[in-house]
């Protein structure tokens, strides 16, 4: 048998974990801030940023600290008993974050969260059912979109290159295309439940919902007593310029949402997803409020809400809201947008930002004409994140045609002209 300390990196991972990512042949060893260093102690700017992870960087001297606190007196303990740190925690959400009176529940992950969401609705279709008495089960989903990769989550995500392979699917999901009011109007029946949307979406290429979509969508919920579900994995708690991600799209109190899904920027890397739900009657005869309807026994999670995963989220929250950081995102995004919507070059088509969720939509008929994009097998939007690698600075695919920048939302303006300038060479060397 070869020995472990004979082997490299390369052959350990390829020999023990499953083939299911496509990484890069990139080895992150350490970060600060907005960079991070190689095994070989290379320096890389990094925008990808964890996908939406490390809204403050990596290794946030707060974070950090709260993490060795926290470690030092209790990790882990379970759900059965009380943790104080969940409702605090869950206090900073419903009062400064969304400022909406409901409930939280916390999970580990933003599969985990929207999950929740799923059986919320569900449970709503059997306490407001048909008038036949049959539950009302189907949740309305739309293309473009990604809710995660648990099988429910996977088959609300309306992209079939999610689905392959995999069948049969949960039933009780419908997909319609994105921004389309007839369509959505259209869409409901008698069986239908909820409307489950990101106010924008980010893993087809930063697309935002229009306002004129979003009040339909609660004009609808309110006619046909549904439940309107966003999903604020990535969007949400900062990173399009509000602590709620709507109210980018719809400022104030006018869009109130039953259920919200967080997870990436909540935790600054530490495992942690939750969802939302919202303090409201359901007009059953009962007394029991929405936030109440999932009770003793109806959900879980082992690991989910741990003292060390809330002391995370706490820190991280606090510095977030405290140094103003949704507004400065809003800002160093429209700073990138002007600056790299000036540069007229023929690989990018568009430039489309949204508060600090920026997306380069790639020329993939010239990229792809390449012959050095052709042997390497990859999509455009993979080929020019490897480019960057090389370049010093980490990007994130968003299907085969979009570049992402998720980069840390404290960004400095000194950082954001690096990344415009390595990016901006990249592409002009094509």
């Amino acid at each position: 048998m070869q020995r472990t300390e004979d082997m490299n990196n390369n052959d350990l991972t390829e020999k023990y974990t499953l083939p299911n990512y496509r990484r890069y042949d990139f080895w992150p060893e350490r970060g600060q801030g907005a960079y991070v260093w190689d095994r070989d102690g290379r320096k890389y700017l990094d925008f990808a940023g964890g996908v939406a992870v490390n809204p403050l960087g990596h290794c946030h001297p707060e974070v950090v600290q709260a993490i060795k606190d926290q470690a030092e007196k209790l990790i882990h303990v379970s759900n059965w008993f009380q943790i104080p740190q969940q409702g605090e925690l869950a206090q900073m959400l419903v009062e400064e974050i969304l400022q909406i009176p409901g409930k939280c529940f916390f999970g580990n992950s933003g599969a985990e969260a929207n999950e929740g969401l799923i059986k919320l609705a569900r449970r709503y279709g059997v306490l407001k059912p048909q008038a036949d008495g049959s539950p009302r089960y189907e949740i309305l989903t739309f293309t473009g979109s990604f809710h995660g990769r648990t099988f429910a989550t996977m088959t609300a995500t309306a992209q079939e290159k999610i689905h392959g392979g995999f069948g049969p699917l949960v039933p009780g999901f419908k997909y319609l295309p994105f921004n389309d009011i007839e369509a959505l109007k259209q869409a409901i029946n008698e069986n239908t439940v909820a409307i489950l949307l990101e106010p924008v979406q980010g893993e087809s290429g930063v697309h935002p919902a229009s306002p004129e979509f979003l009040r339909e969508a609660v004009k609808l919920r309110d006619q046909h007593d549904l439940l309107l579900l966003l999903d604020e994995i990535q969007c949400g708690l900062g990173r399009t310029g509000e602590t709620a991600g709507w109210r980018a799209i719809i400022p104030g109190d006018e869009i109130q949402p039953d259920g919200v899904s967080f997870a990436k920027s909540i935790g600054s890397g530490y495992a942690l997803g939750a969802f939302w739900v919202r303090k409201r009657s359901i007009n059953d005869g009962a007394s029991t409020p929405l936030c109440d309807i999932l009770n003793a026994g109806s959900h879980g999670s082992t690991y989910g809400g741990s003292p060390l995963a809330c002391a995370t989220a706490l820190a991280t929250l606090r510095v977030i809201l405290r140094e103003g950081l949704p507004a400065h995102a809003k800002k160093m995004g429209q700073y990138i947008a002007d600056h790299a919507g000036q540069w007229n070059l023929p690989a990018v088509k568009a430039v489309r930002a949204f508060g600090f969720m920026i997306g380069f939509e790639l020329n993939h008929v010239l990229l792809e004409s390449r012959e050095d994009v052709k042997a390497s097998g990859l999509p455009p939007s993979m080929w020019i994140a490897q480019r960057c690698i090389d370049a010093g600075m980490l990007v994130v695919p968003a299907g085969p045609h979009v570049v992402r920048w998720l980069a840390p939302m404290n960004t400095s303006v000194e950082d954001a002209d690096e990344g415009l300038k390595i990016f901006r060479s990249v592409l002009t060397s094509l």
